[in-house]
């Protein structure tokens, strides 16, 4: 099977683009967030792609005035990876690694737009996720990370919105495995993954960039953790990067939930890091992130499938399965020697089963 990707050097092994593999949960993704400089509009946008199931989906949202709209739309795709739309979404690499367009085209619901996003500094590249469920290859992907400045406009319900100067946010790439499409029908005797803790949490500063991000097992040891601080760089590669890998953290909970009321950092080299949720939470099932019927790589069918819906504050609130995965706006401190820098990112937030240094317990179970 050939495709338009096979007329450029991409190839990874000896077989045509379209075949990636053999593991049916091989995916690979686009993901975008955006925040205006007062934190008063959020908005949020992936694609991916799932070669062995033959589907492609994708999805943007925008919190405004306490709602967050959701648009999603999938396909069958044939093969074809070098296709960039989904319906009414699509999505311009216009510079490798530097500019990318996201296009919201006008659709039976609310949301439109044409969003541009400049890169501040070179990708930073994390460490490989590989994680076993008893014998069962559970995860095994790459992520490179990179945080920008937005401009252009979003329209919600024919409100446009102009991306003026101060607008930031993080856009990531991530390929290889991990759970996808329908549901495991053999599990591993060991049984489904039931522990799962994950920070991650990109920030933007005057002149500089912090990513800091934790997996850890329910005893607390990190089997996937980096910090990273990226200065702003005139082109692609000239910035400077400096490396935490000994970056360890306290948190405080928001009583009842499983939700961060502040977190600190202490990541090494004299830096620090604090951040305080000061702004809306957006929960990932708008990108499909655990969401039941527009989960990631599940097929709707022979027709392009497009569906919007929308979720409140109080719907977006602790104890409803649709927002347990969530983003939460946060101001950010950084501390470096003696200079203090602030600015505003995201929390991450996906914490199943014990985490012991935290109190966490049972599989959901809320902090007293």
């Amino acid at each position: 099977m050939l495709t338009r990707g096979d007329d450029y050097p991409l190839h990874q092994t000896s077989e045509p683009i379209a075949f990636a593999g053999t593991d049916r949960n091989f995916y690979d993704r686009y993901f975008f967030n955006g925040y205006s400089p007062d934190g008063s509009v959020l908005f949020a946008a992936a694609m991916g792609f799932y070669p062995q199931l033959g589907i492609v989906d994708a999805s943007f949202c925008v919190i405004l005035d306490g709602v967050q709209y959701n648009l999603r739309a999938s396909r069958r795709s044939a093969g074809e990876r070098l296709n960039l739309s989904v319906g009414p979404i699509i999505l311009d690499v216009d510079i490798p690694l530097q500019v990318l367009t996201l296009h919201i085209s006008p659709n039976d619901g609310p949301l439109e737009g044409e969003l541009r996003f400049m890169n501040r500094h070179f990708p930073i590249e994390e460490p490989r996720f590989i994680r076993r469920n008893g014998t069962r290859l559970f995860m095994d992907y790459t992520r490179m990370t990179q945080n920008g400045r937005w401009s252009g406009w979003l329209s919600v319900g024919g409100e446009k919105i102009e991306l003026s100067d101060g607008w930031s946010g993080t856009r990531d790439r991530s390929w290889g495995v991990r759970p996808v499409g329908a549901s495991e029908p053999q599990p591993p005797p060991e049984g489904n993954f039931n522990q799962f803790f994950w920070l991650w949490t990109p920030c933007n500063f005057g002149d500089r960039s912090l990513f800091f991000h934790s997996n850890d097992d329910g005893a607390g040891s990190p089997w996937n953790r980096r910090g990273v601080i990226a200065g702003d760089s005139e082109t692609s590669e000239d910035g400077t990067e400096l490396h935490f890998a000994d970056a360890s953290y306290a948190i405080q909970w928001t009583p009842g939930t499983r939700r961060i009321a502040r977190m600190t950092a202490e990541l090494g080299h004299g830096c620090a890091l604090t951040l305080s949720p000061s702004g809306p939470v957006f929960a990932m099932s708008g990108l499909g992130y655990t969401h039941p019927l527009w989960g990631h790589g599940l097929d709707h069918g022979p027709e392009l499938a497009v569906a919007h819906d929308s979720l409140t504050e109080a719907e977006r609130g602790w104890g409803n399965p649709l927002a347990m995965h969530i983003q939460a706006l946060v101001t950010a401190e950084l501390v470096d020697g003696g200079t203090t820098h602030r600015g505003m990112g995201v929390l991450e937030q996906l914490f199943v089963g014990p985490h012991a240094p935290t109190g966490l317990a049972g599989l959901m179970d809320p902090v007293s």
